[in-house]
């Protein structure tokens, strides 16, 4: 596995560690169908969260967020629909990032929550 392979996936464990803390139930880590891909999968009371995360090891150039363009919303966008679908799923839908930064085992965590809407699910 390559360093930035290493630090992406401490960086999407240290945020499945996060949501759990925070009451969240995981459903899915790194689920795939097809071309499709969805980072974390979680529930809290009635509500699915689709949850992209983000990992960097500095800020220097831009936020890990910034990185989540239209493109790559519409690809969550479509992955969540065909999970939902699949997982015969009737609850309120959120979209997050969660940006990781840092180094392993010394991340800053941002949960960012309704980080965007879908068109889809509107």
């Amino acid at each position: 596995m390559t360093a930035p392979n290493i630090l992406g996936k401490a960086g999407e464990d240290a945020a499945a560690a996060y949501l759990e803390e925070n009451g969240y139930t995981i459903l899915d880590r790194n689920w795939r169908k097809n071309r499709l891909e969805l980072d974390i999968i979680a529930t809290k009371g009635d509500i699915i969260v689709f949850a992209e995360v983000k990992t960097r090891k500095n800020t220097d150039f831009c936020e890990p967020h910034e990185a989540v363009d239209w493109k790559k919303i519409r690809h969550i966008v479509v992955a969540a629909d065909a999970y939902i679908k699949m997982h015969c799923i009737d609850l309120d839908i959120r979209f997050d990032i969660i940006d990781v930064v840092g180094d392993v085992g010394q991340f800053k965590i941002t949960h960012i929550e309704d980080a965007f809407v879908s068109p889809i699910f509107s």
